[in-house]
């Protein structure tokens, strides 16, 4: 169904979630290009009618700046982090960016050139440097990268910005100024954390990232950090690991980029994607190289699903098993009866999908860019259930999944491994549901029915979808030449309905003349336009974000 909003442009409200619109204009090329902070917050100009009640900030984090001097950056996670604030109050809106003042960030500004390597960039010595201070420089080390482009989340009072490695930048939500660059090595037995966490109600904080544990093996550790301190210190400083799993290889630990959580349980799904570790040591100091060069794929271990209890912090030894499938964002996961349910967003297969997220494939010109997504890892929305009780001897051959509403398997194989089988909850060939949402707050850990999604299409983001879980039913919100956020969910006050409030999601719509960037404002029952609140910059694409209130 075609809706028209008071500017006369028409979006796009509807139940199927495969997109129809072609880019042939290249108007996404602009979400990949570099735009500069802002000296003080610009006033929006909003149509239709905020919610009086949607008083705080919305805070995104991505990458700003996609070269330095005259050297580019050239995968998607690589340019340095730029914040952007959307504060609303009132009715009005106002908008606001800068950068993180990180180590890479500074050090490239300083010096004019890529000093530190990123995900799919290497830094090499200073050129002018004579050729024995290029040589020992080769030999320093691994100088990890602190360019916190990912996310953006609270640890007691304060707010971090992140990226997947050891370090986290802690930042002014307010004024967005740097303050403080936090080393989680000095506190917990972590090679590099998620850049998504757990956040408890009373504020606790859970993490995972991967360690060496006994004899050198690698393993992975959640860690916990509390909630704020009665005494006001520093939660992070009392920070603690809770359970460790193990690893399927002594020295390739899978990628990790999220965990799932239930009331009870901890969930980790081990993947195919690995990181050679002995590569990432050796010729990254001996001849430079980043980090995409060390990622390798385990073509025949498949998926390895794992399970820990919260409290006691204890690995259950289930060996649950599946195809191969790369997997960056969770949905939910929630328990029921004896069993836990999995809603995951995953890419079939074990070739890396980063491979397909260079700059030059996702700048090419459309047609280009489609032959490259045919070519990647296509993308499915699934859901698998674990059981937690298993009768070996009765249960061999047969289906251990009893839960009605699914048709997820789970059947005990002769090996003692449980071996999985999805119940698929939306499909379609190069059209992705990813960035996944859900009202985290009531809902986290819990069943629920309810997801939200950015659409990609053939990873041009182009849509904003909702799911229903449980029947399959979608809605979709698109406006041609229109190239959304990852959608944040924030429940009306007081209300208790799942889905009753609103969908924040910031758009680029690089054919508006005055005002090609706006804050869209859903109503996320059916993903009709509420308000927009449009500025005269444009946005280069962010990943995550958070809604202060």
């Amino acid at each position: 169904m075609f809706l028209t909003d008071k500017r006369g442009k028409r979006s796009v409200s509807h139940r199927k979630m495969v997109s129809r619109v072609e880019h042939p204009a290249g108007g996404y090329k602009k979400i990949f290009e570099t735009c500069k902070e802002l000296a003080e917050p610009i006033e929006a100009q909003v149509t239709g009618q905020v919610p009086q009640w949607l008083t705080g900030s919305l805070l995104r984090v991505g990458p700003g700046m996609f070269e330095v001097g005259d050297q580019a950056f050239h995968h998607l996670f690589d340019g340095q982090a730029l914040i952007h604030k959307f504060d609303l109050k009132n009715g009005k809106v106002t908008y606001y960016r800068k950068f993180v003042r990180t180590d890479a960030y500074v050090r490239a500004m300083t010096e004019n050139r890529v000093v530190i390597t990123e995900f799919g960039t290497t830094a090499y010595p200073d050129p002018c440097k004579n050729i024995f201070s290029r040589f020992f420089t080769y030999f320093q080390g691994i100088e990890v990268t602190d360019n916190c482009l990912v996310n953006i989340y609270p640890i007691g009072e304060d707010f971090y910005a992140c990226t997947e490695t050891n370090y986290i930048t802690k930042i002014n939500p307010e004024t967005l100024e740097t303050l403080t660059k936090v080393d989680l090595c000095n506190y917990l037995s972590v090679n590099g954390v998620t850049a998504h966490p757990h956040i408890e109600k009373d504020g606790t904080v859970y993490n995972i990232g991967n360690c060496f544990g006994k004899n050198m093996t690698l393993a992975y550790n959640v860690v916990k950090i509390p909630p704020i301190q009665k005494d006001k210190s520093d939660p992070i400083e009392k920070s603690r690991v809770v359970v460790q799993f193990p690893s399927s290889e002594h020295f390739k630990p899978s990628y990790v980029h999220s965990f799932g959580i239930t009331e009870n349980y901890f969930v980790f799904v081990e993947t195919p994607v690995k990181i050679n570790l002995l590569k990432f040591l050796s010729a990254w100091a001996i001849r430079g190289t980043n980090y995409m060069d060390c990622f390798e794929s385990n073509e025949t271990m498949g998926t390895w699903f794992h399970l820990a209890s919260k409290n006691p912090g204890e690995y259950k030894d289930y060996k649950f098993r599946t195809s191969a499938f790369n997997l960056f964002h969770h949905i939910n996961c929630y328990e029921d009866q004896d069993f836990i349910v999995v809603d995951l967003c995953t890419w079939k297969g074990f070739d890396f999908v980063y491979n397909y997220l260079y700059l030059a494939n996702l700048r090419n010109n459309w047609e280009e860019v489609k032959k490259s997504a045919i070519m990647a890892p296509q993308p499915e929305v699934r859901r698998y259930v674990l059981p937690l009780t298993v009768d070996k001897q009765k249960a061999k051959g047969k289906n251990l999944v009893s839960l009605t509403y699914t048709t997820a398997i789970a059947v005990l194989r002769s090996d003692g491994t449980i071996w999985l089988e999805p119940e698929v909850l939306f499909s379609g060939p190069r059209q992705a549901f990813e960035f996944p949402q859900i009202n985290y707050n009531r809902f986290n850990g819990k069943d629920y029915m309810y997801a939200y999604g950015l659409g990609l299409n053939h990873f041009i983001p182009d849509r904003i979808c909702k799911l229903n879980v449980k029947t399959k039913e979608i809605w979709v919100w698109q406006e041609p030449d229109s190239y959304p956020s990852e959608p944040l969910f924030v429940q009306t006050p007081g209300r208790l309905e799942e889905d009753d409030g609103v969908l924040l999601s910031i758009v680029v719509s690089p054919g508006a003349a005055q005002r090609p960037g706006y804050l869209l404002i859903l109503n996320a029952r059916d993903l009709t336009e509420i308000a927009r609140a449009e500025v005269e910059v444009t946005f280069p694409v962010t990943f995550h974000g958070i809604y202060k209130t």
